[in-house]
C-alpha cells in the first residue's frame, strides 16, 4: 500500500504531499470546525487566570481515553485516584497513559528536529523504564532490549505487555522490520520538512501511519495517540495542551476508530479524508471535556 509517509522521500522536492491531504473534500471543513472548537475553549474566562488547572485535567482525561482504546477502559475517579498501576496489563496501560501525557509536552523542541528520537523516548516512557534492569523489576513483561527502539525482524507485537494482554485493536496485516525502517525515514522527513498544512492533517497522518506501522514492541497505540499530541501543541493549534483528542477518540468509540483508520489504510483520498475527519471530530470533543472542566471550575465545583 501506498502511504503519504511512505512516499516522502521520493516527492519532487518542494513537493508538500501533506497539503494535497488538507485540500480533500471535507477537510477544510474539518479543520475549520475544530479551528472554531479550539478558539472557543482558550477564549473562555477561566482560561485568563487557570489555565494551568484546566491542562492538568485535560492531560489525566487524555491518558484515560488513550488507555480505554488500548483495553484499559477505566473510569475517570478510577484513573485519578490510584496510584499503584502494577503487573496486569490494564493497569500497566493506564500507568503508560499518564506517563506518555505528562511527557509529550517536554519533547516539542526535538519533535522538528528528530522525530524517530522522540518516538523512541516516548516507547521507553509507555514501558516504564531506562533500561533492561528498570523493566524487569517494575514486571511489565517487556525484554530490555527491545524497549526505545523499532522492532526487529521476527519479534512480536502486543497491545500490551502481561499474560493478560487484550485482543490488539489493530488487526491489519504487520508491516516488517525493513518497511518500518523505511516509512519511518519518510515520516521523520515530512515532520523535518515542514507543512503548509493544517495541524489537523499533519496529526492525523501521524497518527495513523503510527498506528499502520507499530514500529514497537508494545504500546503503539498509546505512542501513536501521544504522537499526535505533539503534534498538535507543538504547531500552536493546542499549545496549552487543552484539547485532549484521546478523550474525543474514546467517546467516539473503538468500532468507529476501527472503521476510520481502515480509510487511512486504503490510501484513498477518501479513506484518508474520513480518517482526518474522524481525528478532528476528536479534537472537538476533547474541546467540549474541557470546556466542561471550564465551566465547572467557574461554578467553583472543581
Amino acid at each position: 500500500m501506498s502511504t503519504t509517509a511512505s512516499n516522502a522521500s521520493s516527492a519532487p522536492r518542494g513537493h508538500d504531499p501533506l497539503a494535497t491531504l488538507g485540500s480533500l473534500p471535507g477537510v477544510p471543513d474539518a479543520v475549520d470546525s475544530v479551528r472554531e472548537a479550539v478558539d472557543r475553549v482558550y477564549g473562555h474566562r477561566v482560561m485568563r487566570r487557570r489555565s494551568n488547572e484546566v491542562t492538568s485535567e485535560a492531560a489525566l482525561r487524555a491518558a484515560r481515553g488513550s488507555a480505554a482504546l488500548s483495553g484499559a477502559d477505566w473510569a475517570l475517579e478510577e484513573v485519578r485516584r490510584r496510584s499503584d498501576f502494577g503487573s496486569s496489563a490494564d493497569a500497566l496501560t493506564v500507568g503508560a497513559a499518564l506517563r506518555l501525557t505528562a511527557e509529550a509536552g517536554q519533547l516539542l523542541s526535538i519533535w522538528r528536529q528528530s522525530p524517530v528520537r522522540v518516538l523512541a523516548r516516548l516507547h521507553l516512557v509507555a514501558a516504564g523504564g531506562v533500561g533492561a534492569e528498570v523493566t524487569a523489576a517494575e514486571g511489565s513483561g517487556i525484554a530490555g532490549e527491545t524497549v526505545g527502539r523499532p522492532r526487529l525482524a521476527g519479534e512480536p507485537v502486543v497491545e500490551a505487555p502481561g499474560p493478560d494482554s487484550p485482543k490488539p485493536l489493530i488487526e491489519a496485516p504487520l508491516p516488517g522490520a525493513d518497511e518500518v525502517a523505511g516509512r519511518l525515514d519518510g515520516l521523520s522527513e515530512l515532520v523535518v520538512q515542514g507543512s503548509s498544512a493544517p495541524a489537523l492533517v499533519t496529526a492525523a497522518v501521524v497518527h495513523g501511519e503510527l498506528l499502520a506501522l507499530r514500529p514497537f514492541g508494545s504500546y503503539n497505540g498509546l505512542v501513536a495517540r501521544a504522537a499526535e499530541r505533539i503534534v498538535l501543541i507543538g504547531s500552536g493549534l493546542d499549545p496549552k495542551s487543552i484539547c485532549p483528542s484521546e478523550a474525543g477518540h474514546a467517546e467516539l468509540g473503538r468500532a468507529a476508530y476501527v472503521a476510520a483508520f481502515d480509510g487511512y489504510l486504503s490510501g484513498t483520498p477518501e479513506g484518508m479524508a474520513v480518517w482526518i475527519a474522524h481525528c478532528g471530530r476528536a479534537v472537538e470533543l476533547g474541546v467540549r471535556e474541557s470546556t466542561a472542566v471550564c465551566e465547572a471550575l467557574q461554578r467553583g465545583a472543581a
